[in-house]
């Protein structure tokens, strides 16, 4: 498995594509102008206190107040306030906390107007971006995330993330933090410290604390409601939390991100600076790589897999709904059932991959195509654990149901990712499906016949003028590609009656 981040960056924003193997599997824009990245924290103030819903309004700078429950306080929110107060002041410049007298925690059932009031100065993170017409989701128990381990400021506890499964090495990394752990801070060891040293562990916490000292040295002069602290920027923090030993390129077409990322790289993977690259050439970087295509392709309503299975995915208010097909593939199975595992299958692969690259969170319901045998069942319910193992946000998958559907929740954070795939219609009004996508369906239908009896007949393609000749151009045309693929002469006919995207395969014996 190799790994690619290609980072394209224009005047307003900066697009991030994540490929395994060549195939798309993350898509992520930054703009200029978002302010409420998950992450950010900021010094805010109490709105209205709403104790029917147990919970604060709390502006944090964006037309829509940002919601603070109870539960999202944490326990030693009595602690940070008290904390706050003393470095409001600008007299008070211990931001160690290794003399700081701590406040008893409140209770889990307790009420929200025992412990804020009206008009309150609250420092705040971000854990939920605004989506629709909704403000931020924020709490009041701050985490600094680095690299190797996130540091939990007025906490106690050493965690280790649930992915590392050895409790050996559980033991060690335990250990390990509690000997470097500087006292009133806690400290959470993500996936990626499995097997690291205990100076990598320091240096990477000692970054994180040095954050926390900069971020409290602005609190004093902070006028409500302020950023004190931003999340790293989206390539820094995809390289925090994915980058391994897979990575074989980094390639971005910005001097200045270059420069960034490679000081980035310098502190936290300098054995992995020599993949950072600059984009050379005259032809786009996403299109260089394929991006363009297969952006086009995945984000419609409709998304092709291998032999002529497709999705159907439609999205409403309350819940995303996904539809498995099996179409016109041709069947080598023996019997229904196995051809219905087998387009289940990898369906499942394709849905682990929409949902990473759309980002779709809240509760998506799969309807897979029906299988009787429960061994199947459970085949396909593994499958569908072990792809959707590779995602970075929390989820949780339930078994299929006896109507072969499966539910899904999947933590949601930030708005869907949705990208326009349609295009004007060019001899009517309205839209058509972008042209790009054309062609992945004439390959897929080109494999289907060539899978079938007719693949010794002659095969015409009749399609609209203007896609016959983008087929046939170029020394290397599209229809070049399918002559050296297939090893047959694939007729490309033109046709004035037919509309733009209109096309149809002939046989001819």
């Amino acid at each position: 498995m190799k790994l690619e981040l290609i980072i394209r960056s224009n005047s307003s924003d900066i697009d991030f594509a994540l490929l395994k193997d060549g195939k798309l599997i993350e898509f992520n824009n930054e703009t200029n102008n978002n302010k409420f990245s998950v992450g950010d924290i900021f010094v805010a103030k109490t709105g209205k206190i709403l104790s029917g819903l147990n919970a604060s309004f709390v502006n944090v700078g964006y037309p829509k107040d940002g919601f603070l429950h109870y539960h999202d306080l944490g326990p030693q929110v009595n602690s940070l306030s008290k904390f706050m107060k003393k470095v409001s002041t600008g007299n008070y410049k211990d931001y160690t906390l290794k003399n700081f007298q701590f406040e008893k925690d409140i209770e889990k059932s307790g009420s929200i107007d025992q412990v804020l009031k009206s008009k309150q100065n609250v420092l705040v993170q971000i854990v939920k971006e605004p989506i629709s017409t909704k403000g931020p989701r924020i709490s009041s128990e701050i985490s600094i995330a680095g690299r190797y381990l996130v540091l939990v400021p007025f906490s106690k506890r050493v965690s280790v993330s649930q992915k590392i499964e050895d409790p050996k090495e559980k033991d060690r990394l335990k250990r390990l933090a509690k000997s470097i752990k500087p006292a009133g801070f806690g400290v959470i060891l993500r996936t990626v410290a499995k097997g690291k040293k205990v100076a990598e562990l320091d240096k990477d916490l000692q970054n994180s604390l040095e954050r926390w000292k900069e971020m409290c040295g602005k609190i004093p002069n902070a006028q409500t409601p302020t950023k004190v602290l931003s999340e790293l920027n989206r390539a820094s923090s995809i390289l925090r939390d994915v980058l391994n030993e897979s990575f074989t390129s980094i390639v971005t077409n910005d001097d200045t991100l270059f420069e960034e990322i490679n000081d980035y790289l310098q502190e936290i993977y300098p054995e992995k600076q020599s993949i950072l690259k600059m984009h050379e050439g005259k032809s786009p970087i996403f299109e260089k790589y394929g991006i363009e295509r297969q952006i086009k392709s995945a984000f419609g309503q409709t998304v092709s897999m291998s032999k002529g299975a497709y999705l159907v995915i439609e999205h409403t208010e309350a819940l995303h709904v996904i539809d498995v097909n099996s179409g016109n593939r041709s069947n080598k199975a023996n019997s229904q059932e196995e051809n219905a595992l087998e387009v289940n299958l990898i369906a499942a692969t394709e849905i682990a991959r929409q949902l990473r690259l759309r980002d779709m969170g809240g509760i998506i319901v799969v309807d897979f195509i029906d299988l009787h045998s429960n061994e199947n069942r459970q085949k396909l319910y593994d499958h569908l654990k072990q792809e959707m193992s590779l995602d970075r946000t929390k989820h949780k998958i339930l078994p299929p149901s006896k109507f072969g559907l499966i539910q899904i929740t999947r933590q949601r954070v930030r708005a869907e990712t949705n990208i326009k795939t349609k295009e004007p219609n060019p001899n009517i009004n309205g839209e058509v499906e972008a042209p790009i996508v054309m062609v992945d369906k004439f390959n897929v239908e080109l494999n289907r016949i060539m899978a079938s009896k007719n693949k010794n007949k002659k095969i015409a393609l009749h399609v609209h003028p203007f896609v016959a000749a983008y087929l046939q151009k170029g020394l290397i045309s599209e229809q070049i590609k399918w002559f050296l693929k297939h090893k047959k002469w694939i007729k490309v006919l033109p046709r004035d009656a037919y509309q733009y995207l209109q096309y149809r395969f002939k046989f001819e014996r």
